[in-house]
């Protein structure tokens, strides 16, 4: 079986990229969100509509500051190869990929899936301190990892 090599600088890099996109398309929206509120005319539903719209930028917002805090966590992300899991780990277990890093979730890069995972997660918490060989077991799953980077 071949083995797959990963670049976690390039998975880094994707995973920043993916939290700036995700910025951009959101400041967007909540501009288009503003831009309609502001052209609403006055009518019997016109009091309500701007609430609902007021609520909707509001919850923007919110998810605005959760980007900016993903992106901030990014950049104490460590970069460096290691051998015991840690902050900025690429762990390969033989049931998933795991980019120790922020809370984003699910990604698919260059068609492999991972799972981007803060270092608070039960399972980044469960992985720590870890090396390749070592296992583990989380919900009654059991995994082995393979190979950390």
């Amino acid at each position: 079986m071949e083995k797959i090599v990963f670049e976690k600088n390039n998975i880094r890099d994707y995973v920043k990229n993916v939290i700036a996109e995700k910025i951009e398309k959101l400041k967007k929206f909540i501009e288009f969100t503003l831009e309609a509120s502001r052209d609403i005319k006055k009518t019997p539903k016109y009091d309500s509509m701007r609430e609902e719209m007021q609520e909707e930028i509001y919850q923007m917002q919110r998810q605005l500051g959760a980007l900016n805090d993903l992106k901030r966590n990014m950049a104490k992300v460590l970069n460096s190869s290691t051998e015991k899991v840690q902050l900025g780990s690429l762990v390969i277990t033989n049931k998933a990929r795991f980019y120790i890093s922020v809370s984003l979730g699910e990604f698919f890069f260059e068609g492999d899936r991972f799972y981007a995972i803060s270092s608070e997660s039960p399972m980044a918490k469960k992985m720590m301190g870890m090396k390749s060989g070592d296992e583990f077991t989380l919900n009654k799953i059991h995994q082995k990892i393979v190979e950390v980077i």
